[in-house]
């Protein structure tokens, strides 16, 4: 399987890429602190305020982190896992209420990006 965006070939186009990748996966999980605590939680938990339309939507964006993921050479047991972390967050965080708890103590996109970096590691290193 070859990269459309060349990405797997060049360390440093690699590193930003998941750097990238990262940024997203806070903004979606971890951006911001109750003030307080040690909770932390992003778009993802706002967004399930909104059962079913809020993460349809933050679903979407994970869908580009595991297309990503692909691109980057992410075997397809791994995007199996990872599918079924955003789909565990999806079906969990739309059910109102709890779905919006469960969002913000489970964190797929951060488990995701953690499975991918050291998929990436063993397979270069």
């Amino acid at each position: 399987m070859t990269s459309s965006l060349e990405g797997r070939s060049d360390p440093a186009t690699r590193d930003e890429r998941l750097a990238r990748l990262e940024r997203l996966a806070d903004l979606l999980d971890t951006r911001w602190r109750i003030p307080g605590t040690g909770i932390r939680f992003g778009l993802d938990g706002l967004a399930s305020i909104l059962p079913l339309v809020g993460d349809t939507a933050t679903a979407c964006v994970s869908a580009y982190i595991l297309w990503q993921a692909a691109d980057l050479g992410a075997s397809k047991p791994l995007l199996l896992r990872m599918a079924a972390n955003v789909g565990l967050d999806w079906t969990a965080g739309s059910v109102p209420l709890v779905g919006t708890i469960f969002d913000v103590g489970f964190k797929a996109n951060q488990i995701n990006l953690r499975l991918l970096r050291r998929h990436l590691e063993r397979q270069n290193g």
